[in-house]
């Protein structure tokens, strides 16, 4: 049974901070956005984890095996090298969207985002040692079916986008609405859920209702673990497979997830 943990990364009164004392420039802003992005996924995968960008004032990151002091070096770190700090909320719950809005209640409990004196909110607690499992983590990774031949080769890059675009749309929505799963697009034609433990013929559902609501035909990997990393490398040799085989669902098999680096 999956026990997700989330983590709520908010930057602290960053709305007001972008036009005080003057409006700042579009392209610094986005610089340090994605710096910020970089940073904490650098900080993030190197203990295992996933980052997820979202809307960048707010990113997820999923944190199965970091405990309250990673939190903590993470806001000290982030705080001494940019203008703007962060808040932090913890949840987990083998429901990967009740995670996220344990997570969410937390930061919100404690001031509104653009509240000029919430600073450096750590909210929640992290799964302790003694609960974790090696099952707690099922990752999803979605790809586009031939994405390069159907649209890369064949449309302009914003049509191409819009496309990719449209599938995300439709599979995030279904995949919360159904199952309480979170899915962030990753780039390229990638998808990649966080899910509780779904089987084949609820993934195969999935992928029927985006090819018919969207028109856009998707595969996964599936790999299940302690920690996003190797749930999610798992996932990508799964996804692999099905390239292999031409298969829609594949689920990793149980010594990919441990035997990799």
């Amino acid at each position: 049974m999956t026990n997700t943990q989330l983590t709520l990364v908010q930057i602290d009164n960053y709305g007001p901070w972008t036009v005080t004392p003057d409006p700042r420039r579009e392209m610094d802003l986005q610089t340090l956005q994605s710096r910020l992005f970089a940073d904490l996924a650098q900080f993030v995968g190197s203990r295992d984890g996933y980052v997820f960008f979202t809307r960048f004032d707010n990113m997820v990151a999923v944190t199965n095996g970091l405990d309250r002091a990673d939190h903590e070096l993470l806001q000290e770190s982030i705080g001494n090298r940019y203008p703007v700090t962060l808040s932090l909320g913890i949840g987990a719950d083998r429901n990967p969207a009740v995670a996220l809005e344990r997570a969410t209640d937390g930061i919100q409990r404690a001031g509104s985002a653009q509240d000029g004196d919430r600073r450096e909110v750590l909210s929640g607690e992290p799964i302790a040692d003694a609960d974790r499992s090696a099952t707690d983590l099922q990752i999803a990774h979605f790809d586009v079916n031939d994405a390069t031949g159907k649209y890369t080769d064949r449309l302009n890059e914003f049509d191409t986008f819009i496309h990719i675009e449209q599938g995300y749309a439709s599979l995030m929505r279904y995949l919360r609405r159904e199952h309480g799963a979170l899915s962030f697009f990753v780039g390229g034609d990638n998808i990649i859920a966080v899910t509780p433990d779904l089987s084949e013929d609820q993934y195969n559902a999935a992928i029927d209702h985006v090819e018919a609501e969207a028109d856009v035909e998707l595969k996964v990997g599936v790999g299940t673990a302690s920690n996003a990393h190797e749930a999610g490398f798992a996932a990508k040799h799964a996804l692999e497979d099905c390239r292999d085989f031409g298969t829609t669902v594949e689920f990793a098999d149980a010594s990919i997830e441990t035997a990799h680096d």
